[in-house]
């Protein structure tokens, strides 16, 4: 889709329609892989915002806190909508899992020891490590062609996968490395574009 016709499906949004994608977003997700099904609904099927927008918004969503999801709901709502749309796609988000989240709590502190509800839980886990893993093959084509966002990424990685440093110091260490060497400068074009 082209940026004209992507920018006129997003003048399409409503307060509705942000509610119904983030509850069709949190009910697809059950056990986890919001980020998958956001980037699912919001980019592929709706097609509010392209990769490079979601990138942004997951990385924002992630730095600022509170819950990721939480965080992303209110960026896409407030990006459309202003105020109101983040409480459309914020009540769309937590408003029906909430009410399904309690029952399944009570249901689980009375029947955790039946056999079939471990196995399930276990499946879902399963199923929403795939999801997140789908959802980062999906995106990460993008930046192949892009060596030194390459060497962020496994940088990231290894000081917090390998060497299991906390997160907040190694967002404090790499965010100003990344932003200072993608900031925009005349002899290289515009952030939007990655570097040769």
């Amino acid at each position: 889709m082209s940026e004209p016709d992507r920018a006129a499906a997003g003048r399409d949004v409503t307060l509705a329609g942000l509610a119904g994608c983030f509850l069709k977003i949190a009910l697809a997700s059950f056990g986890g892989g919001l980020s998958a099904w956001t980037q699912r609904v919001v980019v592929e099927e709706r097609r509010w915002l392209n990769n490079e927008q979601f990138l942004s918004a997951v990385t924002i969503s992630r730095l600022f806190p509170g819950p990721n999801q939480v965080n992303m709901a209110i960026f896409v709502g407030q990006h459309f909508k202003g105020f109101p749309g983040a409480l459309a796609a914020l009540a769309g988000l937590l408003g029906v899992p909430l009410a399904i989240l309690l029952s399944l709590g009570w249901a689980y502190f009375h029947y955790h020891e039946v056999p079939a509800l471990r196995a399930t839980l276990a499946g879902v886990v399963a199923a929403a490590a795939g999801m997140a893993l789908s959802m980062g093959f999906k995106l990460i084509g993008g930046y192949l062609r892009d060596p030194v966002a390459l060497l962020f990424a496994a940088a990231a990685f290894v000081a917090v996968g390998l060497f299991h440093f906390s997160l907040a110091l190694v967002v404090v260490a790499l965010a100003p490395l990344a932003m200072a060497w993608y900031w925009p400068r005349g002899d290289r074009g515009t952030a939007e574009e990655p570097r040769p």
